[in-house]
């Protein structure tokens, strides 16, 4: 079977999961560069035809065939399977994983106003700052869940000052508890630590912009004797 016009991403994929070789010309190719297969046919999908290689010894690479109704159900099932290839990914590479609902967030909040009191001055401010941003996230979790945001974010944080470092917010059920490891939420350690450099580098970007740029005023048309000001005003 010859096939044209392959990718090279599938073509390195297709290396990996049969454990030949890939080879710039025929005249090289050696028993050795060979990989192994049971079953190599091309078959009709939908509308495509697609080359099926199955039955490999062991597979190191591999092909997820998604099917559905119509596009927008097919872009959210690569969405949904995309985000979970990406979780697994970060849990491999740092096995470390922290509970979900604002649970992180809460934690870091109080331990900075912690410290926060223990610096004085304007650096006191900042921290302090910095830690009521962090409780935004519970704030935003808790609307979304239909809780009352201040009365979720006073609950949480009696959680935490009684050691419950694991409560957050169920937004299913709308309600806060003391332990999300019990309800499986939880996020990839190195997911959050992520977002929070992010988060605190586009802030800080847009905290050193001290000019202000602003609109010129709008000219003044002079009409006859008197004058008027453009339609609408300012």
């Amino acid at each position: 079977m010859a096939v044209r016009r392959v990718k090279r991403s599938d073509m390195e994929k297709l290396e990996r999961a049969t454990g030949g070789r890939i080879v710039s010309s025929i005249r090289d190719l050696t028993p050795d560069d060979l990989g192994k297969a049971e079953i190599v046919e091309e078959r009709k999908v939908g509308t495509d035809k697609m080359v099926f290689i199955e039955g490999c010894e062991n597979p190191r690479a591999v092909t997820i065939l998604l099917r559905g109704a119509n596009d927008m159900e097919l872009d959210e099932a690569e969405r949904s399977v995309n985000d979970a290839l990406n979780v697994l990914r970060n849990i491999m590479r740092d096995p470390k994983i922290v509970p979900g609902g604002g649970a992180p967030e809460m934690r870091l909040a109080i331990k900075l106003r912690e410290y926060a009191r223990s610096i004085g001055g304007k650096e006191q401010l900042a921290i302090e700052a910095f830690a009521s941003a962090l409780e935004e996230i519970t704030l935003l979790l808790a609307e979304t869940g239909g809780l009352d945001p201040m009365d979720a974010l006073v609950q949480l944080r009696n959680f935490h000052e009684q050691g419950k470092i694991y409560s957050g917010v169920d937004v299913i059920r709308g309600r806060v508890v003391e332990d999300m490891f019990k309800l499986d939420v939880v996020d990839p350690a190195a997911v959050k630590r992520q977002v929070l450099k992010s988060a605190t580098e586009a802030a800080t970007a847009i905290l050193k912009i001290d000019d202000v740029i602003a609109a010129a005023p709008p000219k003044r048309t002079k009409k006859g004797k008197g004058e008027e000001y453009p339609p609408g005003g300012f």
